[in-house]
């Protein structure tokens, strides 16, 4: 396992594009939770919940979290790369472990740098702006099942480019059609099980009794989705040939 540990990070640290995937998730995490920040204007007594509004960068650096994810993989498919992965490595359940755990490895730094500097630039720009915990773990937390959850749909479709269409869809066509839904309740249930309408529910700190689902249940949908994902590609990926 530490040998083919070892592999991934070779082959994540030599593609130079992996490192601008990253630190472009880092940039347009902060730079967008900044300028949402700025926009607001709040004085003492503000209604709004700003310690969401501090973090709305996240749910545009997701976006480069989850094509980051599926070029993990999806790449070797398209370039044939993986069937020398599969003879370095035969067990093919341990190359798919020793994928995510790079993944996870890299993608945490990015997540953590992201989100403290999404903090930073909210506390300094809405002064009233509270401090608290459950939003910045739970932030990291999702930006880590959402590489999870497009790895597992990479080593599934064998595309990236496909990989990132089907999890950029869930991500911003759902709550589309959610909205768009007119009964109310279809659209309340839409937003329960949407991997990102429910997950982004972990960065609300008010109002939390109208919300479609609750913070950590949000979270955990979030994360059924990542572990469902993740069982599909290990098995397709252990039942079919490269």
């Amino acid at each position: 396992m530490k040998a083919a540990v070892h592999a991934e990070w070779t082959k994540f640290r030599t593609s130079s594009g992996n490192w601008w995937l990253l630190a472009g998730a880092v940039v347009v995490t902060i730079g967008l939770s900044a300028f949402v920040s700025g926009a607001i204007s709040c004085v003492a007594g503000c209604t709004a919940d700003l310690s969401k509004v501090s973090l709305a960068g996240v749910q545009l650096g997701q976006a480069l979290v989850a094509i980051l994810a599926a070029l993990v993989i999806g790449n070797e498919y398209a370039t044939g790369m993986v069937r020398v992965s599969l003879a370095a490595v035969p067990g093919r359940t341990r190359l798919l472990f020793a994928k995510a755990v790079v993944l996870l490895a890299t993608t945490s730094v990015a997540a953590v740098a992201g989100v403290a500097g999404s903090v930073l630039a909210g506390r300094a720009l809405l002064p009233t702006h509270d401090f608290v915990w459950r939003p910045v773990v739970g932030s990291v937390l999702y930006l880590e099942l959402v590489a999870l959850l497009s790895l597992g749909l990479a080593a599934a479709v064998r595309s990236p480019a496909a990989t990132a269409g089907i999890v950029l869809a869930l991500m911003y066509a759902w709550p589309i059609v959610a909205l768009a839904v007119s009964d109310k309740t279809w659209s309340r249930r839409l937003d329960q099980v949407g991997p990102m309408s429910a997950g982004v529910a972990i960065q609300a700190t008010k109002d939390l009794a109208t919300l479609p689902i609750g913070p950590w249940a949000g979270l955990g949908v979030l994360a059924l989705w990542a572990l469902a994902a993740m069982l599909a590609g290990w098995f397709l990926l252990v039942g079919r040939d490269a």
